[in-house]
């Protein structure tokens, strides 16, 4: 008997959550839909009629902030390359409101796999206590731009 009540008692809930479902919600009443946001460098949108970007920097998209690789193409050495990477990628992100200790995932493509624990070694420590997940690769062919290193994140503003 016991058995036949629970089932009868999770067959309603199942159909009256289903009629709730069916029923539209007014288009006032819904929540804001996320949007994609360009981020422009020194706010300075493209010109009209320019011809589009090949790509951009920086986008949100509601809470997330997508930000494109970042190199160092300047002269020297890994520990270097990752510093000045590291510091235009916080940069960008407190621009926006953002931290490093907001960035959820990093990716890290190296032109050389054997400078992977000297990156590690100004890596550490950047994103604060809890730091975000992380992929690294050496990159094929190399960095485009003779960078060692480019590092592109998403973060959360």
């Amino acid at each position: 008997m016991k058995q036949t009540n629970r089932r009868n008692f999770l067959g309603r809930g199942v159909a009256t959550a289903a009629a709730a479902a069916a029923v539209a919600v007014p288009a006032a009443a819904q929540p804001d839909k996320p949007t994609k946001r360009v981020i422009y460098k020194d706010g300075k949108k493209p010109a009209p009629g320019a011809k589009p970007p090949l790509f951009n920097s920086t986008v949100a998209y509601g809470n997330l902030l997508f930000i494109a690789g970042v190199g160092a193409h300047v002269p020297g050495d890994i520990k270097s390359h990752t510093k000045i990477v590291l510091d235009s990628i916080q940069q960008q992100l407190e621009g926006v409101g953002s931290s490093m200790e907001k960035v959820l995932k990093a990716n890290v493509y190296l032109n050389d796999i054997k400078d992977w624990p000297a990156m590690n070694e100004v890596f550490q420590g950047r994103f604060g206590a809890e730091p975000p997940v992380r992929t690294t690769i050496a990159a094929a062919g190399g960095i485009p731009g003779n960078s060692l290193v480019e590092i592109d994140v998403i973060a959360y503003i």
